[in-house]
């Protein structure tokens, strides 16, 4: 019981993150390539662009940790890229030709969309029972209504408990295939980056 527990708790925090990194890349890409692309006329924006693809590789590999700490998939490692020769512009050149850096930026960009999903999942599948059970506790203290029906009695409380309770049970293995797929996506992204 207690391992269905710390399993359960350990795949909502990894859909958090999930969602908490996918938001991030999508804001910091769109926003720090938009910029670079926009001041590349100037000085500041080809470095800028650089810069920001060379943290590709760091996002990357943090996805691959974090995927193989919750959900137990293990993925090789990229092989780390030297830096190329030359004075500063020859190595801008070669890491804005590099498509590698460009397939780890679209990746990590469409995280957002499983973000958000993951967000989802993780209210409905793993926020959403626990409070069904915790509703005979609250339901006297505050007005609280479920599909169109108040419960206001005890009876109806108990319902909803019980139905939480189902849920929890039912949920959890829905859950634990879900994370499995999200991480998945990791996989898929190292197939396609090293390909």
């Amino acid at each position: 019981m207690k391992r269905a527990i710390m399993r359960n708790v350990q795949n909502f925090i990894f859909l958090m993150f999930t969602f908490a990194s996918g938001v991030f890349y999508f804001s910091f890409y769109l926003s720090a390539i938009a910029l670079g692309l926009a001041l590349s006329f100037t000085v500041v924006g080809i470095p800028l662009l650089t810069n920001v693809l060379r943290t590709s590789q760091t996002f990357v590999q943090y996805e691959r940790i974090q995927t193989k700490i919750y959900t137990d998939i293990s993925i090789e490692p990229l092989a780390a890229r030297q830096r190329a020769e030359g004075n500063q512009w020859m190595q801008a050149k070669a890491e804005l030709t590099d498509g590698r850096n460009w397939r780890i930026v679209y990746w990590l960009m469409q995280k957002f969309t499983i973000g958000i999903s993951s967000l989802l999942i993780g209210v409905i599948i793993y926020i959403a029972p626990v409070l069904f059970v915790l509703v005979p506790l609250f339901y006297r203290y505050t007005e609280i209504n479920f599909w169109g029906m108040a419960v206001d009695t005890e009876l109806k409380a108990l319902l909803i408990m019980s139905l939480g309770i189902i849920l929890m049970i039912g949920c959890s293995k829905i859950g634990n295939g879900l994370v499995q797929l999200i991480g998945g996506y990791t996989r898929l992204m190292f197939k396609a980056i090293r390909g």
